[in-house]
């Protein structure tokens, strides 16, 4: 049977417990333990499919199609195991269960509520995942705040579980802020107490203690949240800002923070070698050469949104020796007047993936930019699709060329809704979601770059290349269709042959990338905008 760590936050929300679970988890695994991972969303949406990304930051996409929270993102590129839609609850797919079996008569008349109906749900995901996973640790970070009225329920499964399981089979980590006053120039532990006091009010009290911070805290400070929170000192940590995300794991696994939890579970204390993170953190952190990119987006204020696009070039660079400075450009900004302010001086040019027609002129700029000055270019779902339609108008010359989702009554509809879906369908959920086999075309620049003849990606798309336009494209010497799904009917990657590097896929290669094993397509597109410097 597996042993359960549940992450809890208080204080604030935002304090990075995906995160920390990640780098924990990590630290775990190189014990040598098989460790699966888990999110609670308190949140009444099914999944987070349809929020826009101001809300809940980038939609990540698991193998088998769930669209779930970005600290599942996290999860896969710290833990570097692959993560399936039993990882990712929300409130709404609860309730949604619960009501379904009432309605179906499962409970035989009795009066459903929160306990035991909604509690007993819960615990039955956790049960679950370990029959699924089976893993010797089972990292279930709880999203929200204590004291939110939204996560109460799942506070009272966790603490249920503990009785159900054991001591020992059971650990709890509390995240807390610890805020720093300027004016008086002192750290407040105040918050840290009455969190704890929350928590427990609740049932649970915390087996660990997470103190987030601004800067490092002293040993003093340490002791006194110990004394005054009712835990025991070795199970208090620090989790200030660092430099670099990755340095969190060298920093949990400096304070020894795994050996406390796995004297806990009662589990062997075995060697943990973090010296390729050692290696990742300092590459990061010295003096290399820098290259630019130009990302073109709309949801740039909240750079979230494009999290995994920003790892997997962070992952490309490290690989290749070289830091990278992405470069967020408002797509709503940039016209044919201003393109070549925005984006004379980079190395390389990125069109993330995203959906509907706001800023999508822009981003046609910058792709016409980048393919006439022989620029770099990587475009992303959304981004190949808007690289389809910019070749076809000012190439091709089909005037007024455009996807159906975005001008219904194009004269020249070279982007298309997949066939057999319908218009009306629901939009949650109704995406050609997860993990597809991609057949690669010989002699491409695809092949050169995955070595294969057939790969597996991850996708998030509705539309895709017509093929009542596929003659017309691949008449064309320049353009070539390099690689397709399985039916060999569907495009998922064009590219230029006369062009220094101008490739761009229907698929996510961002979701696999990880910090130690960088994609493909970013490795080939970060090494064509080095040769630029």
């Amino acid at each position: 049977m597996a042993k359960f760590i549940f992450v809890t936050g208080g204080v604030v929300s935002g304090l990075g417990k995906g995160i920390s679970a990640a780098a924990i988890g990590q630290l775990l695994k190189r014990h040598g333990y098989k460790v699966a991972s888990i999110k609670f969303d308190p949140y009444l949406n099914v999944d987070p499919g349809t929020m826009s990304p101001y809300q809940h930051g980038e939609v990540f996409v698991t193998e088998d199609g769930a669209e779930t929270d970005l600290d599942l993102g996290h999860y896969e590129r710290f833990i570097d195991e692959p993560i399936s839609r039993l990882s990712s609850v929300s409130s709404g797919q609860i309730y949604e269960e619960v009501i379904k079996k009432e309605r179906a008569g499962t409970y035989l008349g009795a009066t459903i509520q929160v306990i035991p109906h909604i509690t007993d749900a819960i615990k039955a995901r956790l049960d679950k995942i370990e029959k699924h996973t089976h893993a010797d640790l089972v990292i279930v970070e709880v999203g929200g705040t204590v004291g939110d009225i939204e996560s109460l329920p799942f506070l009272e499964a966790i603490r249920q579980f503990r009785r159900d399981r054991g001591y020992h089979d059971t650990f709890y980590i509390h995240t807390t802020l610890v805020p720093f006053i300027r004016s008086t120039g002192e750290f407040k532990t105040k918050p840290t107490q009455h969190s704890l006091k929350e928590l427990r009010s609740l049932g649970i009290s915390a087996d660990a203690l997470l103190l987030r911070s601004e800067a490092p805290l002293d040993a003093e400070l340490k002791e006194k949240i110990a004394l005054l929170g009712d835990i025991d000192s070795h199970g208090v940590y620090f989790a200030e800002d660092v430099d670099t995300i990755y340095r969190i794991i060298l920093r949990f696994h400096e304070q020894h923070i795994t050996h406390h939890i796995l004297k806990h579970l009662q589990l062997n204390l075995t060697h943990c070698d973090v010296s390729p993170w050692q290696q990742l953190v300092d590459f990061m952190t010295s003096d290399q050469p820098k290259i630019t990119i130009g990302l073109i987006g709309k949801y740039i204020d909240l750079k979230d949104a494009y999290l995994s696009i920003e790892e997997a070039l962070i992952h490309a660079g490290f690989a290749l020796g070289v830091h990278l400075d992405v470069r967020y450009i408002d797509a709503e900004k940039v016209n044919q007047h201003t393109v070549n302010d925005y984006l004379n001086a980079v190395h390389g040019v990125l069109i993330p993936g995203g959906f509907g027609e706001r800023a999508t002129e822009g981003k046609i700029q910058a792709i016409r930019f980048a393919r006439e000055k022989q620029i770099p270019f990587l475009g992303i779902c959304f981004g190949m699709q808007l690289a389809v339609v910019e070749y076809a108008r000012h190439v091709l010359g089909l005037k007024g060329a455009h996807s159906t989702e975005l001008d219904p009554k194009t004269p020249h509809p070279v982007i298309d809704l997949q066939r057999g879906r319908d218009q009306k369908e629901n939009l949650g959920g109704t995406l050609r979601l997860g993990s597809s086999k991609i057949h690669v075309e010989p002699n491409t620049l695809l092949a050169s770059l995955y070595k294969a003849s057939q790969i597996q990606e991850r996708h998030r798309h509705r539309y895709e290349v017509n093929p009542h336009y596929h003659e017309a494209f691949q008449k064309h010497g320049q353009f070539m269709f390099s690689g397709w799904d399985e039916t060999r009917s569907l495009v998922e990657v064009i590219e230029l042959n006369q062009h220094p590097f101008f490739i761009a896929a229907q698929y996510h290669p961002e979701f696999l990338s990880r910090p130690l094993k960088a994609r493909p397509l970013f490795l080939g597109f970060v090494n064509a905008a080095k040769n630029r410097l």
